[in-house]
């Protein structure tokens, strides 16, 4: 998903209520609760939730469901914030750029950003070594790439936290 700023869909849906935004909110805090649950909490019956969760997920407001797991805990200690910055800006060299960081399993999200870098990516590696080897055998070798530039996260206060929906129309 680099590079594509989707919830602009969100804001600009005509037909998202106070039972779609209400539905969005449910999901965020519990993504596994059960379609009677959810109903029961927006005040809808079963079905026409479900059917609005369903309508929600074919229009791309609902991208999918995962697990949030602790990185520590699976031997992910290291988070990278690096900043990547091209060469001979054109729109080949920029998608060229943004095939090759969709394919790097350890970038966790990736931007296309302004400023002094073209795209900012978050990287989550076991520690500085793993680190070391993507970023020499992998990053610096990314086509039409003129700089490169780490922050190391000191530590992470939160993560993956829930969107601030907007109230509904």
């Amino acid at each position: 998903m680099i590079c594509q700023f989707s919830h602009w869909k969100l804001l600009n849906m005509p037909n998202l209520d106070k039972f779609d935004i209400a539905i969005l909110r449910c999901l965020q805090e519990d993504a596994r609760a059960t379609n009677v649950e959810i109903a029961e909490r927006v005040s809808l019956s079963p079905s026409p939730c479900l059917r609005r969760i369903r309508n929600l997920e074919k229009a791309g407001v609902i991208r999918g469901y995962r697990a949030d797991i602790d990185r520590k805990e699976v031997g992910l200690g290291l988070t990278v914030f690096v900043e990547f910055k091209v060469a001979h800006h054109s729109r080949e060299n920029s998608e060229a750029q943004q095939a090759a960081l969709l394919a790097i399993p350890e970038i966790v999200s990736c931007f296309l950003i302004s400023g002094t870098a073209d795209f900012l990516a978050e990287v989550v590696v076991e520690d500085l070594a793993a680190y070391e080897r993507l970023l020499t055998e992998t990053l610096l070798t990314l086509p039409n790439v003129s700089d490169i530039r780490s922050n190391f996260a000191i530590r992470s206060m939160k993560t993956h936290g829930a969107l601030k929906l907007p109230e509904p129309k």
